[in-house]
């Protein structure tokens, strides 16, 4: 006997960034935590990399113009609730991202993947400084300290410059800033992630954290949201950048606000890597179907 459908209409996130062949990082890693969110990923391929536990071996981009097509595709079908960049790989795609995300109406999340886990840059010169026009376009972008140095051209090495570089990357156009903790100096048990809310990001209350500053009677003062969560020793966190930029977005794509988005992602990465994958002869990744309790 044939049985009725039951279709569900869930929110919708898209992630434009890099494929990840061996699974802990890229579009991979971004899909599996949007579907956690209970969101349904959709995804724009900007570079195919031969890679494992082990490290990345070889590297194919995606023509720019077959990335805006991809883009349009999905738009074109779908109600786009938010949007996430990764791996933007070279110049002309970084450009393509920044004209495409020029005509967005959703919330658009940039985890501005610059720097390998090496300390190696990733990007040339003319990528990096393109990214000002992703970065304005930004409902909120998540560098680690090693990134937020390189879009602000100046050292961050303690919460104190991660502040710093939060309020200068606010200042350049991003509605807010997650300028993220991992590599930072100071308590080794703890790890302080900054969130700076400029005017374009919501300063609502949800969320924890303790706050560093608060608006002044105009509302131009950025507030600082100062997140702390115990450091799980671990050097198997391959795909913690992708996994967490992506739970904000599926979360904004849920309707949630920013700030509480947020704070209830980076307090879930401790679970996401405790319960990472020890798949692989490298250190493994972390496990994005561990956001929002699995759902």
């Amino acid at each position: 006997m044939a049985r009725d459908r039951d279709p569900v209409s869930p929110p919708v996130a898209l992630t434009i960034a890099g494929s990840d062949a061996g699974g802990g990082a890229g579009i991979q890693a971004d899909l599996k935590a949007m579907t956690a969110h209970g969101v349904f990923g959709t995804a724009v391929v900007t570079a195919t990399t031969a890679q494992n536990t082990r490290g990345v071996e070889d590297v194919h981009v995606v023509p720019a113009d077959h990335v805006a097509s991809q883009y349009d595709a999905v738009i074109e079908d779908f109600d786009v609730g938010a949007v996430k960049t990764g791996m933007l790989a070279t110049a002309p795609i970084v450009e393509t991202a920044a004209g495409l995300l020029a005509r967005c109406s959703a919330p658009v999340v940039v985890d501005p993947v610059m720097v390998a886990a090496t300390g190696d840059r990733l990007l040339s010169p003319a990528a990096e400084e393109a990214y000002e026009g992703v970065i304005e376009r930004a409902t909120l972008v998540t560098p680690n300290a090693d990134e937020a140095a390189v879009l602000v051209d100046e050292p961050v090495e303690t919460p104190a410059d991660a502040e710093a570089a939060g309020r200068e990357l606010v200042a350049r156009g991003a509605g807010a800033a997650l300028v993220k903790g991992g590599h930072l100096s100071g308590d080794g048990d703890r790890v302080v992630d900054t969130l700076v809310i400029g005017g374009r990001g919501e300063g609502d209350e949800a969320g924890d954290g303790d706050e560093a500053g608060d608006d002044d009677e105009a509302g131009t003062d950025p507030t600082v949201v100062r997140i702390e969560n115990p450091r799980v020793a671990t050097d198997a966190t391959h795909g913690s950048g992708c996994a967490l930029s992506s739970a904000i977005a599926a979360r904004l794509a849920r309707g949630e606000p920013l700030r509480g988005a947020v704070a209830d992602a980076v307090d879930e990465m401790g679970t996401a890597i405790r319960r990472g994958y020890d798949v692989g002869d490298g250190p493994g990744a972390v496990n994005p179907t561990a956001f929002d309790d699995g759902r």
